[in-house]
């Protein structure tokens, strides 16, 4: 059994990788693996394994180059060992691998949280999005605040950041990103990011950061749109400013008006609150003012138009050749746009 990449004709051998996990992994049950691949997004390869009733998730990067320090699969391997006991919502991880007689790229083994996630449509349980909507916003809210309520530093997960100085690094690297994948001249760009950098809000206060906090990173309960079972994808979650997550949060949270961003979108239905309204419900539940938030969320769309930029190029350069990603050029116009009328106070 493997599963092979059109493009490059890599091949993921499925039974070397069983013969590692029944020596990695205690309790295995007997039975052949069967392997699913979930939806391919715009990041890491993703799949399901399955062992008779024993289920867990494989995380790798994608096939071919990939850019410097992204995808870092052990990092996230090792958040996880550190997040997971102070906040069961994270999977707990079983086993890193970086082997390359196992696969050609390192990858990490997690339990399956069960639940459903939500990315361009609702369940049919959870009926019309006017009574879903409320429920799943405040939920997301919630869940992001209890996340953040975290004592990372009792949770022995302050190695795993440098808040100090946080928000600067994280902008000139973004910054950095998409001057690195550029392809074509997009208007009042640079005035942008010398904006961003010559704005830095103060936040002294410092928490657990996601780093990638949106609804399709979320499992939630299958019958009960009010509860989360699980968070995904802790790949850049790191120590720092927690507006930065809220920004983050609020760029992906689609509303019916906005332009194609290049993302699915389902919180555009009615009943999901607006983007001002998740930020007064968030300030209501946590306590903070949120008065820069403009910063943030300016810097939200900044960042999303960056990671799909480093997409496009992939495909401009001929490394991946999904004609999807031919498009996104458009869509980082459009967030590009939507990150300058943030900073100038006319979206929000």
């Amino acid at each position: 059994m493997s599963i092979t990449n059109e493009k490059t004709q890599e091949t993921i051998d499925w039974k070397k990788l069983e013969q590692y996990l029944r020596k990695s992994i205690n309790g295995l049950p007997s039975g052949k693996l069967e392997v699913e691949k979930f939806s391919e997004g715009y990041s890491n390869l993703t799949y399901l394994l399955k062992f008779n009733d024993w289920e867990g998730v494989l995380r790798r990067p994608p096939f071919g180059e990939v850019p410097p320090k992204a995808h870092d699969m052990e990092r996230e391997f090792k958040m996880l060992e550190k997040v997971h006991p102070v906040f069961p919502l994270a999977p707990k991880p079983f086993v890193f691998c970086e082997d390359p007689e196992i696969m050609d790229k390192h990858f990490y083994v997690m339990e399956k949280k069960q639940g459903v996630v939500i990315d361009d449509k609702l369940p049919e349980k959870y009926g019309d999005s006017t009574i879903a909507g409320p429920q799943i916003s405040k939920n997301v809210i919630s869940t992001l605040v209890q996340l953040q309520s975290i004592n990372y530093i009792d949770a022995g997960l302050a190695g795993m950041g440098r808040p100090e100085g946080f928000l600067e690094r994280q902008v000139s690297g973004w910054i950095k990103r998409y001057g690195a994948s550029k392809t074509e001249k997009i208007p009042h760009l640079e005035e942008l990011e010398s904006w961003l950098m010559s704005n830095l809000p103060v936040n002294p206060e410092t928490t657990i950061v996601h780093n990638d906090f949106k609804l399709n990173n979320m499992v939630m309960d299958a019958e009960d749109p009010s509860k989360t079972v699980g968070i995904l994808d802790w790949e850049l979650a790191t120590i720092g400013d927690p507006l930065s997550d809220l920004g983050s949060t609020v760029a992906y949270w689609g509303q019916s008006n906005d332009p194609d961003m290049g993302i699915n979108i389902v919180t555009d239905q009615p009943g999901f609150y607006k983007r001002r309204e998740f930020i007064q419900e968030y300030s209501s539940q946590s306590g903070r003012d949120v008065s820069q938030i403009s910063y943030y969320v300016a810097f939200g769309f900044y960042k999303l138009a960056v990671i799909l930029q480093q997409i496009h190029y992939r495909w401009k350069i001929g490394a991946i050749s999904d004609e999807r990603f031919g498009e996104l050029n458009k869509a980082v116009s459009n967030l590009i746009d939507m990150s300058n009328l943030t900073r100038t106070n006319q979206l929000l």
